[in-house]
């Protein structure tokens, strides 16, 4: 279905929240609004094809409505693990589930709706945070990984993807005018670009790619490399 939650004025433009509309749009909202998705999508099938192992667990923690999983159970059929995915936005969880069943695998799933702060992380070899930590309060960032690297096993890997904000305040504008750039391209207008922006402004707190290192490096891991970068959107890649 096509997102056209902003195509009218809205009056009263609240916070964007990831409710029964956006759950209802969202792959449509999500290809035409974030460059290099399918890509990062692929990418975490592969990642989860060299580093999952036998008998143990997988995270996806904000997991919408199953886009990451697919992809890594797709790549994994061949391992014995389990996929656990978390997601707060209710709407989300039950299309995720409903994706899911009409797939058939032997890879077991279990869809959670509950705040990813609140799941204990264990005896993992891979956790995914799609385009969800900066969704978190910035001052819970560090205990949320600080979890997640204690709950990996050695050699696990953590994918993370983001959107960036630029020290250099000229390269952030430029960036941010790119990605504008795009979405108008994939048909959102000058007002759908503009309300959706506002509706973001207070949920949606980015980092700079160093902030995200420094990060990473200060719960615990070592390896970390930004592996793909599209204007403002990108992944980082983090093995324990």
């Amino acid at each position: 279905m096509k997102d056209t939650i902003f195509a009218a004025p809205i009056e009263k433009l609240g916070d964007f929240t990831f409710d029964e509309a956006v759950a209802e749009v969202f792959p449509d909202m999500i290809q035409r609004s974030v460059p290099g998705y399918s890509n990062i999508i692929t990418a975490i099938g592969m990642l989860a094809n060299r580093f999952v192992t036998d008998n143990s667990n997988v995270y996806d923690l904000g997991c919408s409505r199953g886009a990451g999983i697919l992809s890594i159970r797709r790549n994994i059929a061949d391992k014995q693990a389990t996929i656990i995915g978390v997601d707060n936005s209710e709407p989300m969880v039950e299309r995720c589930r409903h994706h899911l069943n009409a797939y058939h695998s032997d890879i077991p799933v279990d869809i959670l709706c509950d705040d990813i702060r609140h799941i204990e992380i264990k005896n993992a070899s891979m956790v995914v945070l799609n385009f969800t930590l900066q969704f978190l309060p910035p001052e819970d960032r560090l205990q949320l990984l600080e979890k997640i690297y204690q709950g990996l096993n050695p050699n696990g890997v953590l994918v993370l993807s983001e959107k960036f904000r630029f020290e250099d305040e000229m390269m952030n504008e430029l960036l941010i005018d790119l990605h504008h750039t795009f979405k108008r391209a994939n048909g959102y207008s000058e007002l759908e670009v503009s309300q959706k922006r506002t509706a973001l402004e207070n949920v949606m707190r980015t980092d700079s790619i160093d902030t995200h290192r420094k990060r990473l490096k200060q719960a615990g891991f070592e390896k970390v490399e930004l592996w793909f970068q599209c204007f403002n959107f990108g992944s980082i890649v983090a093995v324990k």
